[in-house]
């Protein structure tokens, strides 16, 4: 069966919420979508809110090191600024008070093995 990029991120997306609440997030949101972009996971963790964008890839032999598979080189000035729209309505809509940051979680999808390989970038600054 052929997985499409869809499948893998919603994989992806769900593995990263898991490895988050474990790392004590509390998950306020996912997927909250505008025509302009999406905020894939919205989370608490001690007073500051954490907007997250997941991004996964899937692999399906082991033989490969996992240096070859950058999920995160998907992330262009573009989306980031797209993003940084995205968050700025998100925080007016919600009403939101708390300090916020921006985050990245990688998800590299070992197939043949069944694990996960999962790594957190915390606070990625968004130039203007």
């Amino acid at each position: 069966m052929r997985e499409t990029a869809q499948s893998i991120g919603k994989l992806g997306e769900d593995l990263a919420v898991r490895f988050l609440g474990n790392k004590g997030f509390v998950i306020i949101e996912r997927n909250y979508l505008k025509p302009y972009g999406e905020i894939d996971v919205v989370c608490l963790k001690e007073d500051v809110v954490h907007f997250v964008e997941v991004k996964s890839v899937s692999r399906l032999t082991s033989n490969k090191t996992l240096d070859e598979f950058r999920p995160e080189d998907n992330i262009h000035s573009k989306k980031l600024k797209r993003l940084s729209r995205v968050f700025e309505v998100y925080i007016s809509e919600k009403n939101i008070m708390l300090d916020w940051q921006f985050d990245v979680v990688t998800v590299i999808i070992d197939k043949l093995a069944k694990t996960a390989n999962i790594t957190l970038v915390s606070d990625i600054v968004i130039g203007s």
